[in-house]
């Protein structure tokens, strides 16, 4: 209680940098000669009020720094996934857990969710064009869709748009992800804390999401000294774990044990490296060790249970709906990039490096 009454004291500061009294919603009803309701509609973007006398009230509020307390209630939200990572069993994952704790926060803010799976650029125009004509769409959330592509076309769309699994680089946009950067730099930390020098990086490239896992443990390397990591980068088609496990496997037969353990981008990555070391006649973790990122449900109960990274994934989805909701007051903030710290869930699946290896 003590917090909350000095954040409020300081939320508008005069010259001298001393507490104002809030501005209320009467004051700028009588300034510019209008009822309060009519004020309050204009500055909510809804119906009945003339575009001249709108923009009158929203200077005024501006002019008097008014903080608009936006009702979200009753607003329709689009929300555009890709369709791939919708039917994908192995993404799905990643995505519902995203999503729940989405619907969450939007059903107790009373906001609609109207969801739209994309499959082609066709889509997503007609999606733009769809929310833009509509009047009670208050914006658009982007699921881990194609970062390139998104940003391409909604370069026109007046309402707010947010990223979520994705990024802006021009910062046009605002955007939500974990902090993949930093979470993939305590896992390989992790296991270089262990003694392992030969560190695998199994990944998927493409989004620039995984770039930053990609850039994370080659910062750990070479923090330590490890610079020569070329021949350490292993890449799949697909986040499948069969993919996975072919690719270990094809390491194995080509080039022997020359590492000791393995970094995915992903865990279901993991779950197929760590059946190709098995199949190949070693232990996990005795011989190799495994890390995955994401923390999937399943991941406490593969065999040994996986090492990984946590993303905050239900919080990843509430953030991004709390981004969008902050621009649809009087004035749209500047575009923001929220990234979420991670953390590392420790299992049976990394052990120190052997001493002869």
């Amino acid at each position: 209680m003590q917090f909350r009454r000095k954040q409020e004291a300081f939320t508008i500061h005069g010259k001298r940098g001393k507490p104002n009294r809030r501005v209320r919603l009467e004051e700028i009803a009588r300034n510019c000669g209008v009822s309060v309701s009519t004020a309050s509609r204009a500055l909510a973007g809804t119906g009945g009020v003339k575009d001249e006398l709108r923009a009158k009230i929203v200077e005024t509020a501006l002019a008097l720094g008014y903080v608009n307390p936006t009702s979200a209630a009753g607003r329709r939200i689009i929300l555009a996934t890709s369709s791939v990572a919708m039917i994908d069993h192995q993404r799905n994952q990643f995505t519902y857990h995203v999503l729940d704790g989405l619907n969450e926060r939007a059903e107790a803010l009373g906001i609609e969710l109207v969801t739209r799976a994309v499959a082609t650029p066709e889509d997503e125009a007609q999606l733009l064009a769809e929310g833009e004509a509509d009047a009670s769409v208050a914006g658009c959330l982007f699921l881990t869709l194609d970062d390139a592509q998104v940003l391409t076309r909604s370069g026109g769309f007046s309402k707010p748009i947010v990223l979520i699994n994705g990024d802006d680089p021009a910062m046009r946009h605002s955007s939500v992800t974990p902090c993949n950067r930093s979470a993939a730099r305590l896992a390989a930390d992790h296991l270089l804390d262990l003694g392992h020098r030969r560190i695998l990086f199994l990944m998927h490239p493409g989004r620039r999401t995984i770039e930053r896992r990609f850039e994370g443990w080659r910062d750990a390397l070479r923090a330590r000294g490890i610079e020569d990591i070329n021949d350490l980068v292993v890449t799949v088609d697909d986040w499948l774990p069969e993919l996975a496990s072919r690719a270990i496997a094809d390491r194995l037969e080509q080039r022997g044990a020359d590492f000791t353990a393995v970094l995915t981008a992903g865990d279901s990555l993991a779950y197929g490296a760590m059946l190709a070391i098995q199949q190949a006649g070693y232990l996990v973790p005795e011989d190799f060790s495994v890390v995955g990122m994401d923390d999937l449900p399943l991941s406490g109960f593969s065999d040994p249970p996986l090492t990984t990274m946590h993303i905050p994934m239900r919080h990843i989805g509430s953030a991004a709906l709390s981004l969008l909701l902050d621009d649809l007051g009087v004035t749209r903030l500047p575009a923001r990039r929220v990234e979420l710290a991670c953390w590392l869930v420790e299992r049976a699946s990394t052990a120190p490096a052997r001493a002869d290896r």
